[in-house]
């Protein structure tokens, strides 16, 4: 069932408070005029190279944003979740440029797309919701040097211990969604969950890993394994 005019701006300033700036009739026109998009998970949100059609607020679900390689090879860079923005997407808009990654539904997607005549007005006229885009900017660019710095000083096993044990004490995965998620092959990962596993860290079963020496696990994350 679609929702009211009235209740799809309650529940945009529910997620993006920011947009409690806007004057009734600024926010009736960005519910009137923004694009309703409804994707299944794995779903192809946006491409490389493909122009930027608008700005997205996300109601509901998820967006991965990775980075893909000639081989096939991926590596997240971020997530976008409801309250959240895509500085990629942010990027592409301010700089009249095409995508240079690639954004994929994670989970069953509903967002709002903005057109860009209308981001850009909201940019110049509203300096709080100008203030947000750029304070994601720099979360986002926060993120991305922390990832880099792991990338190349940090050992694939440090790595994958670390991302392990931000999820919880059953990790529900696949060996190449971890892959993925390093930036690495699903062979090598294997290799190092078997690893894990031999050292009595993890228990190992379809499609999830269980950690069973969280110190153990947290020590090899800092380097001291």
């Amino acid at each position: 069932m679609e929702a009211s005019g009235s209740e799809l701006a309650e529940r945009l300033v529910a997620l993006y408070p920011v947009l409690r700036c806007l004057s009734t009739r600024v926010l009736t026109e960005l519910c009137q005029t923004a694009r309703r998009v409804q994707l299944a998970p794995g779903t192809a949100v946006f491409d490389e190279r493909q122009s930027c059609p608008g700005f997205p607020l996300i109601l509901a679900g998820t967006i991965k944003v990775v980075k893909s390689t000639a081989t096939g090879r991926e590596m997240l860079l971020y997530r976008v979740e409801p309250g959240d923005s895509c500085i990629i997407t942010s990027s592409c808009l301010l700089g009249h440029s095409r995508y240079s990654a690639r954004g994929i539904a994670e989970l069953p997607l509903t967002l709002l797309v903005l057109p860009p005549s209308l981001f850009e007005q909201l940019i110049a006229e509203q300096p709080l919701f100008r203030d947000f885009v750029f304070h994601l900017f720099a979360e986002r660019i926060a993120e991305l040097m922390q990832l880099v710095e792991e990338v190349a000083f940090h050992r694939l096993d440090q790595r994958l211990a670390k991302l392990l044990l931000a999820r919880g004490e059953t990790v529900r995965a696949t060996h190449q969604a971890l892959a993925d998620e390093l930036g690495s092959v699903r062979e090598i990962v294997s290799r190092l969950l078997k690893g894990l596993a031999g050292q009595g860290l993890v228990v190992l079963g379809r499609e999830q890993i269980s950690i069973v020496d969280r110190d153990g696990l947290r020590q090899l994350a800092d380097g001291g394994r």
